[in-house]
């Protein structure tokens, strides 16, 4: 149970570091497409809305993946809880 406690938390804080990175990068291409730029296509933008978006919606799986990873710990600590009452 102990090991198990581990691995849970080693994924739940993992996916929150992953959604943090990625958070961070689609909000710099976001930050691409709004910033005024003579120069760009509209193949460069459309690129970077489909980036920020590809991120921006990674980010929110891990997240989730994150918080399912937290109730799961939850309930495995309860568990244990009831475990040693008894």
């Amino acid at each position: 149970m102990k090991q198990q406690s581990k691995n849970l938390y080693g994924k739940m804080v993992d996916f929150k570091r992953f959604g943090i990175v990625l958070l961070a990068i689609g909000a710099f291409f976001y930050l691409g497409v709004i910033l005024p730029n003579v120069t760009r296509s509209t193949m460069d933008l459309n690129i970077m809305i489909l980036s920020s978006t590809s991120f921006l919606a990674a980010s929110i799986f891990f997240f989730i993946q994150s918080k399912k990873s937290q109730i799961k710990l939850t309930q495995l600590e309860d568990e244990e809880k009831e475990i040693n009452r008894k």
